[in-house]
């Protein structure tokens, strides 16, 4: 029987540690009953620190409160939570089978043998670990230990999951492998899930909405395409993504620069100017007679499913373009750009 997905709500949560270091500033967030939600921000932004307050392993400073499905939980210790969490080290017992590790939570809240042994069989057939059921913890391959850890957070029927960056130990094929496998597996669950990392792949693969974090600040909430073709600010925009940027004015319906001129969308969107921003998909290599721009290839890398190149003589820096294919130009070749009119970018400028 699955457990019921459970809201969580956030309000006015800051956290300062007893040296003074603000780690969090006071954030209100709400996130959805059964819905996966992915905490994204470079080391130090807040993130870990939001997920300890949600779990009772930190509390808020004064006047914060954490509620599940309304109730205020916010002096509620970690087992009173209900949570499961999956850490990045794991944190599975050396000296313990794989069954044991599993089962390990519901031995000490002394659930009966045969009510232990079913739910550790479930799991066991769940995460694809049957066979190595009896195998001792250090026998076990890296991918093999993030499904004993996760299977072990999940036997006490959690109301909620807390992952903090369980992939990161991983290499790059595997780590892509059971990102596959963990985004099934959350919608089989219906879970309310909370997802740290600073991977933003992983944060597009996985969540439904994305907190973009930032010096113990939200910058922005929304689903991933929301947060990548609709950046809230240039901070969001740089951390999700690699982003062109070109100087010039705005004038008359198009973005002037020395190098062309780009036609501006007409839904007036686009405020400022001095720059727009764009992603290397977005532009795309036309014939010269054609283009907005025109500039000369310094660099061509083949990237499998597409050849990134690096154009210079348009921006004040080489800008980067993606485009689909087995494209071999050789390099100092002059090419014409255009550039995608509804995919332009610009920002107000961010306070200091």
């Amino acid at each position: 029987m699955k457990p019921a997905a459970v809201a969580i709500t956030l309000r006015q949560c800051a956290k300062t540690y007893d040296n003074g270091h603000p780690a969090l500033q006071p954030i209100d967030l709400a996130i959805k009953a059964g819905e996966t939600m992915v905490f994204l921000g470079p080391s130090g932004c807040g993130k870990t620190t939001t997920l300890r307050l949600i779990a009772g392993l930190e509390r808020p400073d004064a006047g914060g409160r954490v509620l599940f499905d309304g109730e205020d939980v916010t002096r509620d210790p970690i087992e009173a939570r209900q949570v499961g969490m999956v850490f990045q080290s794991y944190a599975l017992f050396p000296n313990m089978t794989v069954r044991e590790n599993i089962g390990y939570g519901l031995r000490i809240r002394r659930v009966p043998v045969a009510d232990l042994t079913r739910r550790v069989d479930e799991l066991l057939d769940m995460m694809r670990l049957r066979e190595f059921a009896d195998r001792p913890i250090g026998r076990l391959s890296g991918g093999q230990k993030q499904r004993v850890a996760l299977a072990r957070a999940l036997a006490p029927r959690p109301r909620v999951l807390l992952l903090d960056e369980p992939l990161t130990a991983l290499d790059a094929q595997l780590r892509e492998a059971l990102r596959t496998e963990m985004n099934d597996l959350l919608r089989e669950l219906g879970i309310t899930t909370i997802y740290v990392t600073h991977d933003q792949a992983e944060a597009m693969a996985l969540g439904d909405r994305i907190v973009v974090m930032s010096a113990g600040r939200i910058e922005q909430i929304g689903s991933p395409r929301e947060i990548y073709h609709r950046p809230a600010n240039l901070t969001v925009a740089s951390f999700v993504g690699t982003l062109n940027r070109i100087r010039g004015r705005i004038h008359e319906g198009g973005f002037h620069c020395a190098a062309g001129v780009v036609p501006l969308p007409p839904d007036g969107r686009l405020h400022g100017d001095d720059e727009i921003w764009f992603r290397p998909e977005d532009a795309r290599i036309v014939p010269r007679s054609d283009a907005q721009f025109e500039g000369k290839l310094l660099q061509s890398v083949f990237l499998g499913d597409r050849t990134r190149l690096t154009i210079a003589e348009i921006g004040d820096a080489p800008l980067v373009v993606d485009i689909p294919g087995r494209v071999d130009i050789a390099v100092d070749t002059r090419l014409g750009l255009a550039i995608a009119t509804d995919a332009l970018l610009n920002f107000r400028p961010e306070p200091a």
